[in-house]
């Protein structure tokens, strides 16, 4: 777990808070005005909410803008005997807004903060006002789901890797140590921006990871997919009415080499046929590093209109 008062050279200067609503210390940032309308900005892996770094400043001014660290990540405590399936990080988000009597939310969902982000709307559709689906699969009941990350896998250089390295036995180990190894996972995943790549930076990504019970998070994500425990949120129909009925906007990396477009965005537009996609040329899959200023305009903009 990294320090609470961390801020990685002033480039995280947000107070931190914490709840145990979870069953652990969970991390979240929270700025803005408590009685506005709320930004639940869910990270996926291996980060945490300093991916989120750029947009909280700007639409904190006008919305209560709260960024948790899901178990095994950033400031969040990674217990021991908890395990770090899809199901159990919709759980503990579950308890966190609650806690906070979250409504009105608006999710920004990248990676496994995604389908993560989908199981919360699917449970509590009602505290849900719109969803932005940044380089994050929206998996919601879809017929076509499995099929659809069955064909991303064979394009993905990170979940061959995950595949092959938990038939050899190496999963555990490599990511285990992602305190060293930390880069290299990231830009397998993929970010295109290099020279966002300083000491601050690395310090912040990597300082979660110092042992291997430290990464048990990092661990049990990748782990769920190849062995099938992930468990996706399916709505009942009356969740799946209300959601439909939101406004919605993604916002997709043409670069990402994880999740690639042709396979999620569908997923994205069989749920909100009518909803906007933004698609950014050479942008990676870990578009808040590579364009921040563009996606927080694309998103301010969009509750703007909304």
């Amino acid at each position: 777990m990294i320090q609470a008062d961390a801020a990685f050279d002033g480039t995280f200067p947000f107070a931190p808070h914490f709840s145990a609503a979870p069953g652990f210390q969970m991390h979240y940032v929270d700025e803005g005005p408590r009685d506005g309308e709320v930004l639940l900005c869910l990270h996926g892996e291996p980060s945490w909410g300093y991916l989120f770094r750029h947009l909280v400043p700007g639409l904190s001014a006008t919305h209560r803008v709260v960024v948790p660290d899901h178990m095994g990540f950033g400031k969040s405590a990674t217990p021991a005997h908890r395990s770090y399936w899809l199901q159990d990080h919709v759980d503990n988000l579950e308890a966190l807004v609650r806690a906070l009597d979250l409504t009105n939310i608006t999710l920004v969902m990248h990676d496994f903060g995604g389908p993560v982000g989908m199981g919360l709307a699917a449970r509590h559709p009602g505290r849900i006002r719109r969803i932005v689906s940044a380089n994050g699969p929206t998996p919601f009941g879809q017929g076509d789901l499995f099929d659809r990350v069955a064909a991303n896998v064979q394009v993905s250089p990170w979940f061959q890797w995950i595949a092959k390295a938990e038939a050899s036995g190496d999963l555990e180990p490599v990511l285990g140590q992602l305190g060293f190894n930390i880069l290299s996972t990231l830009k397998l995943n993929g970010f295109e921006n290099n020279a966002v790549i300083t000491d601050a930076w690395l310090a912040a990504y990597g300082a979660h990871f110092a042992r291997p019970a430290d990464c048990l998070g990092a661990i049990g994500w990748a782990k769920g997919f190849a062995t099938g425990a992930h468990q996706f949120q399916t709505p009942d129909p009356a969740a799946d009415r209300l959601i439909r009925s939101k406004p919605a906007l993604a916002i997709w990396g043409e670069a990402d080499r994880t999740l690639r477009a042709e396979h999620f965005l569908p997923l994205f537009s069989a749920i909100f046929p009518a909803a906007p996609v933004r698609r950014l040329a050479g942008v990676g899959h870990y578009c808040f590093e590579d364009a921040p200023e563009e996606i927080a305009a694309l998103i301010a903009e969009f509750i703007r209109q909304t």
